[in-house]
């Protein structure tokens, strides 16, 4: 099948620090063509693929200073896609609505999965708008506050299967928290956490430049307790080493997280997984086996005091199952074919098809 993959462009692909989307692009990308696809990554022109590359912009926007409007390469994106989207079978998106205006005219298949959070009332006229444009979710959660749009499925995100491995640590002796630091993942709990629990707390996590007042504020005088280790940002070299050594990963989120990244990367190493119960975790972790889902702090605190119940060989295993990158390429592949014969070719694409 010849495959579409259109990316943001505010990471490269993969991004080489932090970066969900263009991550979750990537894992999917490579699965397809280890499947046997002719895939086709639009992406910024700093990305590496095995498959075949179209850059939209020459470098990732984030690499960019004096890139004062970021719509405008997305809109280059969009043209470029248009311009050839009849010589694919389906096209799949990653860029939130910013597709339906066009492809919604156009008779080739397309679908977009919808990577963010869902809860802003300016969302919901866009899909009103749009009744039929094909989206799916990363967790059932994040469907919530647009129950009418058109949902093909779920797909969980998944990992490329030896990408994260268990190491063999000393004993696990300190409690992780990995991602970003903003108001709504709530690092500060996670240290409130730690402190209760009498570990230490490693901090691995990018400040991005929106979040630069919040963390100057409220997080940076906490860094120096002497519990507090701020790592700062971390490559997915260095992650294995990191969850391997935690206790746990504590997710303390404040907010329906559509699905968590940095759960399944937790659950890859053997690690647990101590989470807050908000969106998508129930659906991601098993509670007492993968870790373990509470409410508050106090229930966290009294989680750490259970961990030595949980396998890590167990959850290792649990990550095998469930979230690698083949089962979410293969549950993909679903969506696409089902797509392409609800569609049906148009002439120009069975004659480019031969």
């Amino acid at each position: 099948m010849r495959i579409a993959q259109i990316a943001p462009l505010h990471e490269a692909v993969p991004p080489k620090l932090y970066g969900g989307t263009e991550r979750v692009v990537s894992y999917l990308t490579e699965a397809l063509v280890g499947l046997g696809h002719d895939v086709t990554l639009f992406a910024s022109g700093d990305s590496q693929t095995g498959a075949r590359l179209e850059p939209a912009w020459p470098h990732s926007l984030r690499l960019d200073p004096g890139i004062g409007d970021t719509f405008a390469p997305h809109v280059v994106l969009l043209e470029k896609v248009r311009r050839v989207a009849h010589t694919f079978d389906v096209l799949h998106f990653h860029l939130s609505y910013l597709p339906f205006p066009t492809f919604s005219q156009l008779n080739v298949p397309f679908v977009t999965t919808l990577h963010g959070r869902l809860d802003l009332p300016e969302l919901q006229p866009v899909f009103d708008i749009f009744p039929q444009a094909p989206v799916v979710s990363i967790s059932n959660s994040q469907r919530m506050p647009l129950p009418g749009a058109n949902w093909l499925d779920t797909v969980y995100h998944g990992l490329p299967e030896t990408l994260l491995t268990p190491q063999v640590p000393t004993e696990p002796a300190y409690l992780a928290f990995l991602g970003r630091i903003c108001a709504e993942k709530r690092v500060d709990l996670a240290i409130e956490i730690a402190a209760r629990a009498g570990l230490p707390l490693k901090i691995a996590a990018k400040v991005d430049r929106a979040d630069e007042a919040y963390f100057a504020k409220v997080i940076q005088p906490l860094l120096a307790l002497p519990h507090v280790e701020f790592i700062g940002e971390i490559n997915d070299t260095q992650k294995a080493g990191f969850l391997s050594g935690a206790r746990a990963l504590l997710f303390p989120i404040d907010w329906s997280e559509p699905f968590g990244l940095v759960m399944i990367e937790a659950m890859a190493c053997g690690t647990p997984v101590i989470a807050f119960n908000r969106g998508s975790v129930p659906e991601v972790i098993a509670h007492g086996v993968t870790g373990y889902i509470v409410e508050d702090v106090p229930g966290a605190v009294d989680a750490v005091t259970r961990l030595d119940a949980l396998s890590r060989t167990d959850i290792r295993a649990a990550f095998i199952r469930r979230f690698t990158s083949m089962t979410m390429a293969q549950h993909y592949m679903d969506i696409y074919t089902s797509l392409a014969r609800a569609t049906g070719p148009t002439t120009l694409r069975q004659v480019v098809a031969g």
